[in-house]
């Protein structure tokens, strides 16, 4: 079974730490909106499994649309594919745009998931970031979701902001508890080049937060929630039974996806494929660029994305799929981690253990081609 994306790129104001496909110029949405149909219509061909697991709506800020517009897209792509056994419909929401009218239209549209951007619960770190609502209003959001009947709640939360550990996660990691939602995914902040935080770091005007600080907060992110009975079930991701995100355990179990929109990646049978353009370009013309995959970039990319989950690699599929000698030389090349207790060999598979995840990078380049 297969995906589709539809990359939503507007927000009305970029937040310090965002390096995603981007822009505050909504004026260009109705445009963007329907050359994205066009592009869905044109694209449809590149999926060569035509039956649809999830649809996801990220960004940006796809709770700027309106829910009828997202129905709209929804109806597209019923037109062009299976969709019969689609499973999971989400939307990223803002907590801001969640008012009492968006919920009520929201409700009447196919989303059975909503995936918001809290990122923290504290006030001072939102203003920090840069985002343009409060720990308050990002409550009462939840609570209106609730409300609306939406049984599927996801939230985003940062942790390893410089300023912001202590009782500040302390207390964001308390509200996140409290609302007991479905789902909730836990980043590392991550300083890009190109944006404001970026700048800042480059002027000496901000910091890094230490290695050992952001080992210490992820332990405490993890603590927090696996006690209170989500499952760390991927590196940034905690989910009740049954809640895993449908749709990003796609992308980690190597199904073909379809992106739409400026910002949008596809991926099929070997062939990786994105649109980087801005928006400007995008309403004119769709162009892409295009990677064919070699057999080490495949190898690497399953090592890569199955030990950033906690069922890890499946020894035997790698001499099925790859050969004998590919199993040896990472069975080898684990030896050191396994003996530390950062990977565990059970049978045919070897993980990491979920408290060691913050590591994953360091073993996954280890096992790399």
């Amino acid at each position: 079974m297969a995906v589709i994306y539809f990359h939503i790129p507007f927000c009305k104001r970029l937040c310090g730490y965002c390096d995603f496909r981007r822009s505050v110029k909504v004026q260009y949405m109705p445009q963007v909106v329907e050359q994205m149909h066009r592009e869905l219509e044109a694209q449809h061909g590149f999926l060569t499994d035509r039956t649809i697991r999830t649809i996801y709506f990220g960004g940006g800020t796809p709770s700027l649309l309106n829910p009828s517009e997202i129905e709209r897209f929804i109806a597209h792509c019923r037109q062009l594919f299976d969709c019969s056994a689609v499973e999971e419909i989400t939307v990223e929401v803002n907590p801001d745009d969640i008012t009492e009218q968006y919920v009520e239209a929201l409700s009447r549209s196919s989303v059975n998931r909503v995936s918001m951007g809290v990122q923290s619960f504290d006030d001072a770190a939102l203003r920090f970031m840069g985002r343009r609502h409060t720990a308050e209003q990002a409550v009462r959001a939840i609570e209106r979701l609730r409300s609306g009947g939406i049984e599927n709640i996801s939230i985003d939360i940062i942790f390893g902001i410089s300023g912001f550990g202590g009782s500040s996660l302390e207390r964001t990691l308390q509200q996140a508890v409290a609302m007991d939602v479905e789902h909730i995914s836990a980043y590392h902040l991550t300083i890009e080049p190109t944006t404001r935080f970026g700048r800042l770091l480059e002027k000496g005007e901000l910091s890094q937060t230490p290695e050992q600080q952001s080992e210490e907060e992820f332990a405490a992110v993890h603590q927090a929630l696996t006690a209170v009975g989500y499952e760390h079930y991927e590196v940034s991701n905690f989910a009740r039974k049954g809640f895993r995100s449908r749709h990003n355990s796609s992308y980690w179990t190597g199904a073909q996806y379809l992106g739409i929109g400026p910002g949008a990646h596809s991926y099929t049978e070997g062939v990786r494929r994105w649109c980087e353009q801005d928006v400007a370009q995008y309403i004119h013309a769709v162009e892409y660029g295009e990677e064919h995959l070699s057999v080490e970039d495949t190898l690497n990319e399953y090592v890569m994305v199955s030990l950033r989950r906690v069922e890890g690699i499946d020894l035997q599929h790698i001499a099925q799929r790859w050969g004998e000698g590919h199993r040896v030389r990472i069975e080898r090349c684990a030896e050191p981690f396994v003996a530390k207790g950062l990977l565990v060999k059970c049978g045919e598979r070897l993980a990491i253990p979920a408290a060691h995840f913050i590591l994953s990078d360091m073993i996954i380049e280890a096992l790399f081609i």
